[in-house]
């Protein structure tokens, strides 16, 4: 049987390798580390590109036990960036030369039992590297080190070495596309089975069994356990026996007929466990777990199908990059993006440009129904015959490592944004469709009416420039319109947003977003679109602001939400959502117009006051954004029924005073428009007003200069009840508001980190966008800081990790701002420890 030991514990390193490194003797230079691990934090910006590429080194003292006798040991590093050349006891095992998928080596035949083992492995991180994505300017960081976990397998020296698990599901969805059928019938199953020592014995045989499973959070760790079924639901509860298969030339291959299965959905991630047994005779010499989910998804001309039903794809993209640390974050980390993703900004998809993930991060894309778009990794250039070598290898191990997981719909197999290369997408389109018949394949284009070599015709589409439509009709893009079309970005670079730019930049940047997705879903000739980007990453000098940073993410470095956030929470209904887009600071704005302010949300209507001064209600049907169910509404009525309450003018003319008012408000006396100009004239000489007259109306119903401050309220309506108020108001205090995504820190298979989310918010909870101070942070006890103990906030925005230091107990974050502002925030920590599971 395997039996799994992770070893991120008590590694050396030092950033000049050595081949001394080899002795045990020599530990010149070392330091301990804890994997993941980078080869150098950087700071958040304004720094040296080059500081953490290097030829380092890792060291690692194995003993293995007299158990390990007469066994297979394989060595395996789930992410190495980017060169990898291992040795163990002076022996080069191998090298590879992939920063982003997983690797193994046997290491049996050099292990001395019961003694010490030096395993050495030797990283190059430069990105001189002829090997993808490298070659030519690459608009990201991309860091190094030992940045996913390292672990051993004690295995038999028969073994199971992979078990791949698909599917032909049919269509579960009637005709109505919103009601949801669970069921699916006739499914058949299939396995591919890959074994290892068997090639020249014969008399060994596979038996599959399946089981329900869920993953669940169990004191902060996740899982597997037994699904709680419906009472209804029976199949597959208990472990159920599917087939068995003779093994032949270390390879076996099942399909069985299932009973109905529930299917894997966006809004019903349900999990299957294969589990499969390798035989001799009767003996079982090993076991190998699957996770699975059965789902039919299928792109078509018009448009994404996922069990059936036609699903308009609304995603954003994402790297895999952290303040400080780069690449360097534990399963704790990667959980809250895909939750983030999910729960905090409503999308229901995701793509992983430009590389393959963490598997941490893709499980739990599983867990919570948030499809994948999952490619290989590159940005814009193709290289010479050996660097294509090297971009097979890494399509292949992508997806011989990633091809069970039911949340990816789509293979992106060609370098994004690469320029035609017939020979080698034939080749990459073969590769992905003889290792994975179950999915489709696309490749990610910056060029229109370009050759189409996959099943999707995924393109980049930047055309939208705040003017134009929202996006390119698909006729334009691609010549073949029999096949499915994609749009995997947009915006990003078109109009890149800081947290702390002014107000009418924030409110340009999400109406932006708006407007793309709002095409988008008119348009039923398209599968959807991912747009540009997620949160803001660190990049090269070619790109970004010149600090090192590309501001193009919907939310900050640390997954703070910047105002277009709200454009995407607010086409779910998950969390209530209610953003206004205007701090109705007037003074924020050239010449005090406040120039158009909208409300975001995902409520059934909301209502806005005054002064207390019911003003109007606004719905869906105020929205310009027809095609998205909660489009942002347009405030254009500060006065409601004031004037007519007054009871001074006829119904005419206060119909013409409140359009004129309304839009002098938004836009000032001298920039109305010609039909509201007509207006004016109207009252002019119909009721012979005069201008003294628009000025006192002007400031009794619209302006405050040097009277009472005006307060706005918004109520937020659910199923008739308020469910979230928003203030306006002249801030009169800054404090601090902290969200921690989880205070109890469990180590298990190595450290655990804890993000902290800073915000300077004013008495009614609102962002306090310019506020730029500094802050002083102290980590005591058990726990320790990511990056520096003086930050400073930007945009109001901040964050900070707290990383377990190893030890079980308690723990304590202390967050100052100065002290003309008397606010402090702590947070308590606990650490435990969890035994590992033999």
């Amino acid at each position: 049987m395997t039996k799994k030991i992770y070893i991120n514990d008590g590694w050396e390193f030092t950033e000049n390798y050595t081949d001394k490194l080899k002795d045990i003797s020599y530990n010149e230079g070392l330091v301990r580390v804890r994997i993941p691990h980078t080869v150098k934090e950087v700071p958040l910006h304004y720094f040296d590109e080059s500081m953490y590429q290097m030829l380092s080194g890792y060291r690692y003292i194995l003993h293995p036990t007299k158990e390990w006798d007469f066994k297979s040991v394989i060595l395996t590093f789930e992410g190495a960036a980017h060169e990898a050349t291992v040795y163990v006891n002076g022996k080069e095992m191998g090298k590879h030369s992939n920063g982003y998928t997983a690797f193994s080596f046997d290491i049996t035949k050099e292990l001395v039992m019961e003694k010490d083992n030096v395993i050495v492995v030797k990283l190059d991180s430069r990105e001189s590297l002829n090997v993808p994505p490298f070659g030519h300017v690459v608009d990201y960081l991309t860091f190094g080190g030992l940045y996913r976990n390292v672990y051993i397998e004690i295995k038999d020296p028969v073994y199971i070495e992979d078990v791949f698990c698909y599917a032909d599901v049919p269509e579960v969805y009637g005709a109505d596309e919103t009601e949801v059928v669970p069921k699916a019938t006739g499914v058949y199953m299939h396995s591919r089975i890959k074994a290892k020592g068997t090639d020249e014995q014969t008399g060994f045989t596979v038996k599959q069994y399946i089981c329900r499973y869920e993953r669940i959070l169990s004191e902060n760790c996740y899982e597997y356990k037994k699904s709680k079924y419906p009472l209804e639901d029976t199949n597959y509860r208990e472990e159920t026996f599917l087939g068995d298969e003779v093994v032949k030339k270390d390879a076996a291959e099942l399909s069985v007929h299932l009973n109905p299965v529930t299917v894997w959905d966006v809004t019903n991630p349900v999990m299957y466990m294969v589990k499969t047994e390798l035989l001799k005779g009767n003996d079982v010499l090993d076991v190998h777990y699957t996770r699975m989910g059965f789902r039919r998804a299928e792109f078509k001309k018009n448009g994404f199908f996922l069990n059936g039903r036609r699903f308009l794809i609304r995603g954003l993209n994402r790297h895999q990059s952290y303040p400080y640390a780069g690449y360097a974050m534990p399963k704790s980390m990667q959980i809250l993006d895909a939750d983030i993703l999910k729960k905090e900004l409503g999308v229901n998809a995701v793509r992983t440009s430009h590389y393959p993930q963490a598997q941490s991060f893709i499980d739990r894309c599983d867990d919570i129904g948030l499809l994948v778009f999952m490619e290989f990794p590159g940005w814009q250039h193709i290289g010479d015959e050996a660097w294509k070598q090297q971009a097979f290898i890494n399509e292949k191990e992508m997806i011989k490592q990633y091809r069970n997981h039911p949340s990816i719909m789509i293979w992106g197999i060609r370098i994004n944004e690469s320029v035609d290369n017939d020979e080698f997408y034939t080749k990459t389109n073969e590769i992905a469709h003889e290792l994975d018949p179950s999915r489709s394949t696309g490749g990610v284009r910056a060029n229109k009416k370009s050759h189409l070599l996959e099943d999707v015709y995924t393109y980049n589409d930047f055309s939208f420039n705040g003017k134009t439509d929202g996006c390119d009709d698909k006729k334009n893009v691609t010549s073949d319109m029999s096949k499915p079309y994609l749009i995997t970005e947009y915006n990003g670079h078109m109009y890149p947003t800081k947290a702390f730019d002014d107000e009418e930049h924030r409110a340009e940047h999400a109406l932006r977003h708006a407007k793309v997705i709002d095409a988008v879903a008119g348009k039923k000739d398209i599968a959807g679109s991912f747009g540009w980007c997620m949160f803001d990453y660190n990049t090269h000098k070619d790109f970004g602001s010149g600090d090192k940073i590309c501001y193009h993410g919907v939310m900050d470095a640390f997954r703070n939400p910047k105002m277009a956030a709200s454009i995407y929470a607010s086409q779910s209904d998950g969390d209530d959502v209610l953003e206004i887009s205007s701090s109705m600071d007037i003074g924020e704005h050239p010449e005090c117009i406040r120039g158009n302010s909208y409300i975001f949300t995902n409520a059934d209507s909301v209502k806005m006051y005054k002064n207390d001064i019911f003003i109007k209600e606004y719905t869906a049907e105020n929205s310009d954004f027809k095609n998205l169910s909660h489009g942002p509404m347009l405030i254009d009525d500060f006065i409601g029924d004031q004037i007519k309450e007054n009871g001074k003018y006829s119904a005419n003319q206060t119909k013409l005073i409140k359009k004129c008012l309304n839009e002098a408000a938004r836009f000032g006396m001298g920039n109305i428009s010609l039909k509201t100009k007509l207006a004016a004239l109207q009252l002019v000489t119909l009721y012979r007003m005069n201008f003294q007259d628009a000025v006192n109306l002007y400031n009794k119903y619209i302006g405050d200069w040097g009277g009472k401050s005006t307060v706005f309220k918004f109520e937020a309506i659910k199923g008739g009840r308020v469910v979230k108020t928003v203030v306006k108001k002249p801030s009169e205090k800054a404090m601090l508001e902290t969200v921690c995504d989880h205070t109890k820190l469990w180590e298990k298979e190595t450290y655990d980190v804890a993000l902290v989310r800073i915000r300077a918010i004013d008495e009614c909870g609102n962002i306090l966008p310019f506020f730029n101070g500094a802050l002083k942070l102290k980590a005591e006890g058990s726990i320790d800081l990511v990056g520096p103990e003086l930050i400073a906030l930007q945009g109001g925005m901040a964050g900070v990790y707290v990383r377990s230091k190893g030890m079980a107990g308690d723990g304590k974050l202390t967050i100052e701002m100065s002290k003309e502002y008397d606010s402090k925030k702590e947070i308590d920590f606990r650490v435990d420890i969890k035994a590992e599971e033999k």
